[in-house]
C-alpha cells in the first residue's frame, strides 16, 4: 500500500514542488532519451517521461505506480502509458530496453522477498541487452540523521497557500530499516496530515548480492549524479545493472 504522502490527492499534488527537477532527473533523462522503450517503476507524477516526450522521444514510454493519486498528476501529462500497480501485479515479457526506479523508490522494498520479487519482475520486463538503473541512499553516511522536525520546509501549493512539511525519525534506528513520519500542515486543513514510511538502506555489497541472485550483473556504480566513483562518503549508490 502506498504511503499517505503519495495516496492522498492533496499531498501528491505537492510532490513536484517539494522535489524540484534537479541533477538526478537530468541523469535519468539522458538514459531515457537513449532507449527505445522505457519502463519507469514508481513513476509518480510522470514528469520524467513527460519531459522525455517533450524533448522528442518517439518510442514507448510507460509509467507504473501503485498510488492512484500520483497517477492523477501523471495523466495530466501527455507522455505515454500510465499503469496503476506495482511489480508484483504488472507483468511484461522482454518489452523494455530500459527500466528505471528513480526518487529512491527502490528503498520502499523493505523485505527480502519484496526485493527478490521486484528484481525478478524487472528481469522479466527487460529485453536482451537492456539496463536496469536505480539509486539508493548510501547508508554509510546515515542521511536519516538530517531528517529532523526543526528542519521543516515551507512550500506553496497551487493556490499560493503555505504548506509546512517536517520529518521525524523513529528511534532507535536498528538494522537497515528507517521508519519516519512526514507531517504536512496547511492553513485550510482542520488538522495536520501525517504520512508514516519505512525505507530500507542496503549497502553496495547487499545490493550486488540481490542483483546476482536475480540474474543481473552490476555494469556501473556511481556515488553521485556527476558520476563520481562510489565511496564510503558518497551520498548515493547509483547502480546500472544488466542481465548476466
Amino acid at each position: 500500500m502506498a504511503d499517505r504522502s503519495f495516496s492522498d490527492v492533496s499531498l501528491a499534488a505537492l510532490y513536484d514542488t517539494l522535489n524540484p527537477w534537479g541533477p538526478s532527473d537530468d541523469f535519468y533523462l539522458d538514459l531515457v532519451m537513449s532507449a527505445r522503450s522505457v519502463l519507469d517503476v514508481g513513476c509518480g507524477t510522470g514528469r520524467l517521461l513527460a519531459r522525455a516526450r517533450e524533448a522528442g522521444h518517439e518510442g514507448r514510454l510507460c509509467g507504473l505506480d501503485p498510488a492512484a493519486a500520483m497517477l492523477v498528476q501523471a495523466r495530466r501529462r501527455t507522455a505515454g502509458e500510465w499503469v496503476l500497480g506495482d511489480l508484483g501485479s504488472a507483468r511484461w515479457e522482454r518489452e523494455f530496453d530500459l527500466v528505471v526506479m528513480t526518487g529512491h523508490a527502490f528503498q520502499v522494498l523493505v523485505h527480502d522477498e519484496e526485493v527478490r520479487s521486484a528484481l525478478a519482475a524487472v528481469r522479466q520486463a527487460l529485453a536482451g541487452g537492456g539496463r536496469f538503473v536505480f539509486e539508493t541512499r548510501n547508508p554509510a553516511v546515515r542521511p536519516w540523521e538530517a531528517w529532523r522536525p526543526e528542519r521543516a520546509r515551507v512550500v506553496s501549493d497551487a493556490h499560493g497557500d503555505a504548506v509546512q512539511v517536517r520529518h521525524e525519525v523513529e528511534t532507535p534506528v536498528l538494522g537497515d530499516r528507517v521508519t519516519f513520519s512526514e507531517t504536512f500542515e496547511h492553513p485550510r486543513w482542520e488538522r495536520p496530515r501525517v504520512s508514516r514510511s519505512t525505507l530500507r538502506f542496503l549497502g553496495a555489497e547487499a545490493l550486488s548480492g540481490f542483483l546476482g541472485e536475480a540474474g543481473f550483473v552490476v555494469r556501473e556504480q556511481y556515488g553521485d549524479w556527476g558520476r563520481a566513483p562510489l565511496s564510503p562518503t558518497a551520498p548515493e549508490i547509483i547502480t546500472v545493472a544488466g542481465p548476466a
